[in-house]
């Protein structure tokens, strides 16, 4: 499970609002039984209200969609879907956004 694969949303209970899932943890923690998650929703949903640093924008599937960092999570790795999607071109912005939830820079 690399680091920023995106994962489709097994979740039934949540698959709808969030259907995909932006894997940010370190390789390095690979053999651990969870995963920290940030979802994706897409970006037409936010409307205005997103903050460009806090949530940005990837594209995926020729979709647009905003990673709500702020609604970061850990989940087990057997609650993760297929992989649709690697996004590790992002890192900075990705980064950026833990960052800015994290530290407040």
């Amino acid at each position: 499970m690399p680091q920023f694969a995106v994962h489709r949303n097994r979740n039934a209970a949540t698959r709808a609002r969030y259907p995909l899932l932006l894997d940010v943890q370190s390789d390095l923690l690979a053999g651990m039984g969870t995963r920290v998650v940030v979802p994706l929703v897409l970006f037409s949903a936010l409307g205005e209200s997103a903050l460009t640093t806090l949530t940005p924008a990837l594209t995926i599937e020729g979709e647009r969609y905003a990673a709500l960092t702020p609604q970061l999570a850990g989940i087990a790795v057997n609650e993760l879907g297929a992989v649709v999607a690697d996004v590790s071109g992002e890192r900075s912005s990705i980064l950026a956004a833990l960052d800015l939830l994290i530290t407040g820079y």
